[in-house]
């Protein structure tokens, strides 16, 4: 009895260490949001630069690493159903939580899924994972890129994904990804990279606080606004599980069930398929009607708001 009541005691430490972290870098975040604000008017007004609008934000700086390989995004878009399924929900610890009485996030006419992250953010670099595999058995991704949290913070060099540049296309859902800032160290932060929209942050600050979320988490990067139906605030998975690994061996990582990296990613995968779900009507029915996906919507959090 001691010995379990020690071993929940150090599990909450390493969620209240991990989830500071995640305020500390939202903190970092919207330092450079401001500042980056005051930089983008200078350059304007001094003609030194033309900014491309692409999936709704603004670009200003180049971002990513890399593109992610033909054998990456293979990996990532052909997980079995089986797999699925053997790997469930019971290694998920936290989920997206339902928000009650929203208007409905929507892009042309279908339900949207709102990403904001930051490439130099490791629980972003881990959340963005399950979040693609999630979002790939509605769609397609192209452009995909590959990068890695920041060297100097913590979980360094957490290998991932990135959406900044890349093109979402589904018959079901419309999706945008943000990444404000790339990993490269610029005075006391980080490079910015992509602006969120007004629309964008107006909502971000609105339901990335109480009562859509707890306070612990309130302000956390990644924030994920599945249809103005479901919110996420913060990682559903330990960064630390990809440590030392590249993209592509995370990929492979994949195709074994029993690996602790495919349980963490597959699980939250399949808890924001449950959420995706729920905003398609259950559609497409080969991916919703499945047991697994039912049991993972037991796993949402319960309605806030």
């Amino acid at each position: 009895m001691a010995r379990r009541v020690e071993q929940k005691a150090a599990a909450r430490e390493r969620i209240a260490a991990q989830q500071a972290a995640q305020r500390r870098a939202e903190q970092r975040r919207r330092l450079l949001l401001a500042l980056g604000a005051v930089v983008l008017v200078v350059v304007i007004v001094g003609g030194l630069i033309t900014i491309r609008l692409v999936g709704g934000g603004k670009k200003t700086a180049t971002g990513a690493t890399g593109m992610a390989s033909s054998g990456l995004m293979t990996a990532l878009s052909s997980i079995p159903d089986s797999t699925f399924s053997t790997v469930g929900t019971s290694d998920v610890k936290t989920a997206p939580s339902a928000i009650n009485d929203q208007p409905p996030l929507t892009a042309d006419g279908k339900p949207r899924v709102l990403y904001i992250g930051a490439e130099f953010c490791p629980f972003c670099a881990g959340e963005r994972w399950p979040v693609t595999v999630a979002l790939m058995r509605f769609g397609t991704f192209s452009n995909l890129g590959t990068t890695h949290s920041a060297a100097a913070d913590v979980h360094p060099n957490t290998p991932t994904l990135s959406f900044h540049g890349a093109t979402y296309t589904s018959q079901y859902l419309s999706f945008t990804g943000i990444e404000t800032t790339t990993n490269e160290p610029q005075g006391n932060g980080y490079k910015p990279l992509d602006t969120p929209s007004a629309a964008d942050q107006a909502a971000e600050q609105k339901y990335n606080a109480p009562p859509y979320v707890d306070q612990e988490s309130a302000g956390s990067i990644p924030f994920i606004d599945l249809g103005n139906k479901f919110i996420g605030s913060g990682a559903t998975i330990d960064p630390e599980l990809l440590a030392g690994k590249t993209q592509d061996e995370v990929g492979e990582a994949l195709k074994d069930p029993s690996n602790p990296i495919t349980k963490a990613v597959i699980g939250s995968a399949n808890v924001y398929t449950a959420a995706i779900c729920k905003l398609t009507n259950n559609q497409p029915a080969k991916v919703c009607s499945t047991d697994t996906v039912t049991q993972a919507a037991s796993k949402l959090g319960a309605a806030k708001g």
